[in-house]
C-alpha cells in the first residue's frame, strides 16, 4: 500500500512537470522566436537561416534541460514523498504490533503538519487501547479474586460435611448460604456495572425532585444508620431541588452512596448530605455531597475510589460484602447524565460528591 501511494503521488507530479515544459515550449514558439525575428529585421539581418538555427538550438537545449529537470524532479519527489509517507508506514507497523497484542507500540511524531496530527491522534488511540487492555486484565484478575474466596469457603464446607469433619447443622448451612449470597451480590453488581456503562443510551429523562428522592433512599437505609448510631441530616440550597435525569438511575446512585456512607462511617458518627449550586455550563448545575465523619483517606485512595473493585479498607469492605463496584457504578451513571464525580478528605470527614447539569 505504501509503494502504491508513493507512485500515485509521483504520478500526480509528472503531469505538472510536463505541463510546465509545454508552456515553456509554446512561449518560445510564440514569443521568443518572434522576438528574435524582430531583432534580426531591426538590424537588417536575413532571419531565415539564422531563425531556424536559433529554434533548433533552443529546442535541443530545452529537450536536454527538460530531461534533466524531469529526472531531478522524479528523484527529489521520490525522496521527499517517501519521507513524508514514513509516518504512515510506521503507523502500519504499529498497527500490526497492536493487533498482535503489543499495546506499548507508539508512532514517532516528527512534524506538526497534518501527518503529525494524525500520528498524535494515533498515539492517543493506542493509549486508550492500552488503558482498556490493562482495565480488562485488572477486572479479570479482580473478578477471579472475588469469586475465589466464597467458592473456596463453600467447597471447604461441602468437603468438610462429606468427610464428616463438619456437621451438617443449621449453622453450617447458614454459613454456606452467606457465601452463596456473596456470590449472588457480586454477579448482580457486575450486571449493574454493565448496565451503568450503557446507561446513556437508555436514560429516560424527567424532572426529578432531588430532596424527595434523597429522603426516600434514606428511609430504606434508616435501620443501618440507627443500628450504628449514625446521625443523618440533609440540606439543600434554593434552586437545587429539581434536576433533569432518569429517576431510577439517580436513585441507584443515591443508594450506592448511602450504602458506602454507612459502611465507612464509624459507630456514633454522622452523615451530612448537602445540595449546592455550582457554575457548571450555561445554566449551572447541582452538586450533591455526602460528607461522613471519621478518619481521612490518603491521596492514593481518593484518586482510585471510583475504579472497579477498589477498596480503601479492604478487610472491612469484604466483611460487609462489598466488592468495590458501587462507586464505579455511581461514576458511570453520573457521567451518563453529563455530570462529574469526585472525592475530598481531611482529618475530620470524607466528602464524596457528584454534579448534575440543570
Amino acid at each position: 500500500m505504501k509503494a502504491n501511494l508513493l507512485w500515485k503521488l509521483l504520478a500526480i507530479n509528472l503531469p505538472i512537470i510536463g505541463l510546465i515544459i509545454v508552456v515553456i515550449w509554446m512561449a518560445i514558439d510564440f514569443l521568443a522566436a518572434d522576438y528574435f525575428s524582430a531583432l534580426m529585421e531591426q538590424y537588417n539581418i536575413d532571419p531565415a537561416e539564422t531563425h531556424q538555427m536559433f529554434l533548433d538550438a533552443i529546442y535541443r537545449y530545452l529537450i536536454q534541460a527538460s530531461l534533466i529537470a524531469l529526472v531531478l524532479a522524479v528523484v527529489l519527489s521520490f525522496l521527499l514523498t517517501r519521507r513524508v509517507l514514513r509516518p504512515l508506514s510506521d503507523m502500519a507497523d504499529v498497527t500490526r504490533r497492536l493487533a498482535a497484542g503489543d499495546y506499548t507500540a507508539r508512532v514517532e511524531v516528527g512534524s506538526k503538519d497534518e501527518v503529525g496530527e494524525l500520528g498524535v491522534a494515533f498515539n492517543r488511540m493506542a493509549d486508550s487501547l492500552e488503558r482498556v487492555e490493562k482495565l480488562r486484565k485488572t477486572m479479570v484478575s479482580n473478578i477471579a479474586h472475588e469469586l475465589r474466596t466464597p467458592l473456596t469457603n463453600v467447597r471447604g464446607y461441602l468437603e468438610g460435611m462429606a468427610d464428616e469433619v463438619v456437621p451438617p447443622s443449621k449453622e453450617t448451612f447458614g454459613l454456606v448460604e452467606t457465601e452463596i449470597l456473596r456470590l449472588v451480590r457480586l454477579v448482580e453488581d457486575l450486571q449493574q456495572l454493565t448496565k451503568a456503562e450503557a446507561a446513556q443510551a437508555y436514560l429516560r429523562r424527567e424532572t426529578v425532585n432531588l430532596p424527595a428522592l434523597v429522603a426516600e433512599v434514606l428511609q430504606f437505609s434508616a435501620h443501618h444508620f440507627e443500628s450504628r448510631g449514625i446521625s443523618v441530616e440533609s440540606e439543600f440550597e434554593e434552586g437545587t431541588e429539581r434536576v433533569q435525569g432518569d429517576r431510577d438511575r439517580l436513585a441507584q446512585v443515591l443508594r450506592n452512596l448511602t450504602d458506602n456512607a454507612w459502611q465507612y462511617t464509624a459507630e456514633g458518627g454522622s452523615l451530612r448530605i448537602s445540595g449546592t449550586r455550582v457554575p457548571d455550563g450555561v445554566s449551572g448545575g447541582v452538586r450533591l455531597t455526602f460528607a461522613n465523619s471519621g478518619g481521612g483517606m490518603s491521596e492514593a485512595d481518593l484518586a482510585a475510589i471510583f475504579e472497579r473493585f477498589y477498596r480503601a479498607e479492604k478487610s472491612r469492605s469484604r466483611e460487609s460484602g462489598g466488592a468495590g463496584i458501587g462507586l464505579s457504578i455511581v461514576k458511570e451513571l453520573v457521567e451518563a447524565h453529563g455530570g462529574t464525580v469526585g472525592a475530598e478528605s481531611d482529618a475530620q470527614e470524607t466528602r464524596v460528591w457528584f454534579t448534575l447539569p440543570l
